[in-house]
């Protein structure tokens, strides 16, 4: 009953980590786009696991199948099928893990709900999910590229080392120039470095990413329950290890007065804009024309590669030391489900706009 996201443009999912495959069905993409399987890939490739000393070593190819929706390179307008295999799974890591609840992950709440699990790798619970997130809002991407609307997203703080500048100050064109994907060429070193640092001791680390929305119209959004700041954020909590949204300018806009952050609006050419951007793009739950940016915070991944307290099924004390290949810290390989998760919720609600207006 909640394998599916969205209205008008719809993803339902499906897939374990250690299972089989896992793939998805994007239904009511529109008809008569240009689909590039080679920038699906790309997206793909920038989440797959192994691509750096900073990220798990699971060894998986991630090779993404279309298989309908598509003719002669274009969506046709039918439901878009999609799988990707799984190839490289060690559930024998998994096996001290049958009976035990790992602290701080979906074990307990998943098992006291459902009777069950799937212990390899967290089953359905497991980041491994979001390949399918990523197919998905790559196909949303290329159908805003056509609109003229563009999504990136960056690694903007690793623990405490955090960029201090807003993104206008920054070549979001270079984040691809290093392993944690941070446009800043110098804090990515030491981001970096904290980082292998975490994946020495057994340890792992969060922070934040940011994501910039450049080129979205006037009009997206739909009160009173359809805020686009509000499908924005259910759409970033949903995403595994978020702990928070903000978007403009965020809790650090609480102690400011009315008259510093409140936007202006001033026209040039015939064209109404903001002199300033404090609201993020977003007013009254609506799109104004702005960039809309927003921020997300990633907790520490909860497996660590060091002795834990738990508790087994029965509720028996016991110790975790937990095996296999994980993370230190997830954010080089969220900043495409950050992406994708965001194009869906823009593509959904320009369809939307157009649904509703003459």
């Amino acid at each position: 009953m909640s394998n599916t996201f969205g209205n008008l443009l719809r993803l339902t999912t499906f897939g374990e980590s250690h299972g089989e495959a896992v793939g998805g069905v994007v239904d009511g993409f529109p008809a008569g786009i240009d689909i590039d399987i080679d920038f699906i890939q790309r997206q793909l490739d920038r989440r797959r696991p192994g691509q750096s000393r900073i990220t798990t070593q699971r060894n998986e190819a991630d090779r993404v199948e279309l298989l309908s929706g598509i003719f002669e390179g274009k969506s046709t307008g039918a439901p878009i099928g999609f799988i990707v295999r799984n190839t490289n799974q060690h559930s024998q890591d998994y096996e001290d893990m049958r009976n035990l609840f790992r602290p701080s992950h979906a074990d307990y709440t998943y098992y006291s709900k459902y009777g069950l699990r799937d212990h390899r790798g967290g089953g359905r619970t497991s980041a491994r999910i979001t390949i399918s997130r990523c197919v998905g809002g790559a196909l949303a991407m290329l159908a805003l590229r056509q609109m003229g609307i563009s999504i990136t997203a960056y690694t903007s703080q690793v623990g405490n080392i955090a960029l201090t500048d807003s993104y206008q100050a920054y070549d979001l064109s270079r984040i691809e120039d290093n392993a944690v994907r941070c446009p800043d060429a110098g804090k990515a070193l030491e981001m970096e470095q904290l980082i292998l640092e975490m994946k020495q001791e057994g340890d792992t680390i969060g922070g934040i990413i940011t994501c910039v929305v450049k080129g979205c119209p006037v009009g997206l959004g739909n009160p009173e329950f359809g805020k686009l700041h509000a499908q924005l954020g259910s759409a970033m909590l949903g995403i595994n290890a978020v702990k928070g949204f903000e978007y403009g300018d965020g809790f650090g806009g609480v102690g400011y007065r009315g008259s510093e952050v409140n936007d202006e609006f001033v026209c040039h050419d015939g064209q109404i804009a903001t002199q300033t951007n404090h609201s993020g793009g977003i007013q009254g739950g609506i799109s104004n024309g702005e960039d809309i940016y927003f921020r997300v915070a990633f907790k520490p991944v909860a497996t660590l590669l060091r002795e834990q307290r738990t508790v087994d099924v029965h509720g028996n004390a016991t110790v975790l030391k937990a095996k296999g290949r994980h993370d230190p810290c997830v954010l080089p390989r969220a900043v495409p489900v950050v992406e994708a998760m965001t194009a869906l919720v823009i593509l959904d609600n320009w369809l939307i706009d157009k649904a509703t207006r003459l």
